[in-house]
């Protein structure tokens, strides 16, 4: 069996904690390692206990969740952070996104969203509510003249690369770089160009032009 996704909870409400605890400890390849009521408490939490996964409360007292994913970018970056929030303005979205959250979760999202999201998080993937897409890309289109502009210029290559239907061990060899890093690259495509299968990368490649 493979190795578990520990989690921790990060939310100032018991009853979301105990919630959301259940429906994740009851999935086999989950555990929750711990849980959080404060920022404080996330950021020394995640620094004893290295989750893999961060479910975090945007809005929690003393230090909100914003500020506290920022912080664990930072000293934890091996922990990948899911924010939770009831918001679906995009403003939010885009604040913790850019502090390094992986994925945003809104709080009334059905049980199978949570796990999808959990998961997706995990694997090092962005994750988004679907209610939440639609308003990040309408801001996105209005903050961003060409989303390829936000791409470095490794990540377009990686980019190119993936388009042309080649493997990440194949771009690793040609690129002389590990398959992690090569997967790392692919992922933060994805999150900054807000695709979430290969299938639409080598739509949008194809649609800017970078390949045939």
């Amino acid at each position: 069996m493979s190795k578990k996704i520990r989690i921790l909870l990060a939310d100032d409400h018991a009853v979301v904690r105990q919630g959301f605890g259940r429906i994740l400890a009851s999935e086999p390849d989950m555990e929750i390692v711990g849980e959080a009521a404060t920022g404080h408490e996330a950021i020394a939490l995640t620094e004893e206990l290295q989750p893999d996964v961060v479910v975090m409360d945007v809005a929690m007292p003393e230090l909100n969740g914003i500020e506290a994913t920022r912080r664990l970018a930072a000293s934890v970056p091996r922990a990948r952070v899911l924010a939770l929030s009831m918001h679906k303005d995009s403003v939010y979205v885009r604040e913790i996104l850019r502090a390094g959250a992986k994925g945003y979760l809104l709080k009334d999202a059905v049980d199978r969203d949570l796990l999808a999201a959990v998961r997706a998080v995990a694997r090092g993937e962005g994750y988004l509510s679907p209610a939440v897409s639609e308003a990040v890309l309408s801001d996105y289109r209005k903050h961003v003249t060409d989303p390829v502009d936000l791409l470095t210029s490794r990540e377009r290559e990686v980019l190119q690369m993936i388009a042309e239907g080649k493997t990440n061990k194949e771009i690793a060899t040609l690129l002389n770089l590990s398959v992690y890093t090569v997967d790392a690259h692919r992922g933060r495509v994805m999150e900054k160009l807000n695709l979430h299968t290969t299938g639409e990368l080598v739509r949008f490649a194809m649609r800017k032009g970078l390949i045939d």
